[in-house]
């Protein structure tokens, strides 16, 4: 009995410290899982695995062994470690340390929807090693951070998106036509702003692409499908076919016969007006950073024309002095106007209601 008390006695510090740094790691997931990402955080993941390899040490150090033992110990643990990162160098290491770039960047946040190559999806999660996407399919998918480095990513405007369809159509359907009915039922879709681009002329139809602005980008999976449900409902609904080329050319035609309108949009008198150009709206973000880059250069070169009209006003005759000095105050004025439209720009833009 005494020799088991004994034991206990000395095993005691060690058990310590296990429930100690068991302690410490339960209150730290407690508490990060009160705040937004806590669990997620870079620095509570690093802060786990420092917590835990500390008290690993701590236990070594108090084990009631011989000096000799836990300079050994410790010794294994150093190889241990060592080898593990030499092995796992290429995959671990390399996502730790995109993890650590993806940190710091911040190129999206949980709950974007993101394309990485032909995944598509929701982030759930994102860790020091890998991402997770939710897919169409309600399924989890895990990427390695390694690849969301290595490899293009495409995130979806939180603010918004254009959704779009693509359709090919005869070239006996006037082109006037077929933009007015994709524009209907981009409209009938929900979509605001829709637009109509003609892509290509195949050998065979002529190539369609019917996009929208969806403002509210919660459901991109559903507007998509309503998009091509209105398009089929338009086109059908006004007599207008979407057949595959290979349908179309087995039909029985008088070799004089040409497949083109009955009256063609030339000789129609009724052209299409041109609407609004959408690259407004579709590169807003590069249009604001041109912007911008645009009057820091003109600021830039307004304050050496402003420096160098100084030096001439203290190097000249006093005669010539007004007419600097105008110069002077017209080149200070245009100073404070480009300092203002710059902060202005720099400022955070308020969300569309």
């Amino acid at each position: 009995m005494t020799e088991w008390l004994d034991a206990v006695i000395d095993l005691f510090p060690a058990g310590m410290v296990v429930a100690l740094t068991a302690a410490l790691i339960a209150a730290g997931y407690w508490l990060a899982q009160r705040k937004d990402r806590g669990t997620e955080t870079l620095l509570f993941q690093l802060g786990v695995w420092l917590l835990g390899s500390a008290g690993i040490i701590a236990c070594v150090v108090v084990l009631p062994i011989s000096d000799e033992t836990q300079g050994q110990i410790l010794g294994l643990l150093g190889v241990l470690l060592t080898a593990v990162i030499a092995l796992s160098s290429t995959t671990f290491v390399a996502n730790a340390m995109a993890g650590v770039m993806l940190q710091t960047t911040r190129p999206f946040r949980a709950g974007d929807y993101l394309r990485v190559g032909e995944q598509f999806g929701r982030v759930t999660r994102r860790s020091l090693i890998n991402t997770q996407l939710q897919t169409e399919m309600r399924d989890i998918t895990t990427l390695p951070n390694m690849l969301l480095v290595a490899t293009p990513i495409t995130v979806m405007h939180r603010d918004g998106t254009i959704i779009s369809a693509e359709v090919s159509l005869g070239y006996d359907t006037p082109y006037t036509e077929v933009q007015e009915l994709l524009l209907q039922a981009a409209e009938t879709s929900g979509l605001s702003d829709p637009f109509v681009l003609l892509l290509e002329l195949l050998d065979h139809a002529v190539l369609y692409r019917v996009c929208g602005f969806l403002t509210e980008s919660k459901t991109p999976l559903t507007a998509r499908s309503n998009l091509r449900k209105k398009m089929l409902e338009q086109l059908h609904g006004h007599g207008v076919e979407i057949v595959s080329p290979s349908f179309v050319n087995q039909r029985r035609q008088d070799p004089a016969t040409r497949v083109m309108p009955a009256v063609p949009v030339l000789q129609s008198g009724t052209v299409a007006s041109e609407a609004a150009a959408p690259e407004e709206r579709i590169f807003d973000k590069a249009e604001e950073a041109a912007t911008l880059e645009e009057l820091k250069e003109e600021r830039s070169a307004t304050q050496e024309a402003l420096a160098a009209a100084m030096d001439r006003r203290d190097a000249t005759e006093e005669e010539q002095t007004p007419a600097l000095e105008q110069e002077i105050r017209q080149l200070e004025q245009r100073d404070v106007w480009l300092k203002a439209r710059i902060e202005e720009e720099e400022a955070p833009k308020d969300k569309a209601p």
